[in-house]
């Protein structure tokens, strides 16, 4: 998203709005990745502002705005760039950037042990 945003420099070319997808992207890692699956299941966390509900809303939370910024990102790629027939490089940059994160929130999220933080 760097090299589109410094090749496209021009509002024409690259709205500069197209980077909202990867700061609610950004954000929802940290909200993530900030609930452990023991606080999801109750297991380790039970006290709190809400407790096991807190950590389940927060993930949910965070979730929707992982997918959402995907899926913005998709309408940008299509909507934006290949229906009107501009430059398809910074809408191609926009959804790379959001489908990398959102990978790598999934394989953070579920590939870890977390029985060594113990």
């Amino acid at each position: 998203m760097i090299n589109a945003a410094v090749v496209y420099p021009t509002q024409q070319d690259l709205n500069h709005a197209f980077h909202t997808c990867g700061v609610f992207s950004t954000l929802a890692v940290f909200m993530i990745n900030a609930v452990s699956n023991a606080q999801v299941r109750g297991d380790s966390y039970s006290d709190g502002c809400l407790g096991r509900t807190g950590a389940r809303i927060l993930l949910f939370i965070g979730f929707m705005l992982i997918f959402g910024s995907l899926i913005a990102s998709m309408w940008i790629l299509f909507g934006a760039c290949v229906m009107k027939g501009i430059n398809v490089y910074p809408g191609l940059a926009v959804f790379f950037q959001n489908a990398l994160i959102f990978f790598s929130t999934l394989i953070y999220k579920f590939a870890r042990t977390e029985e060594l933080w113990s």
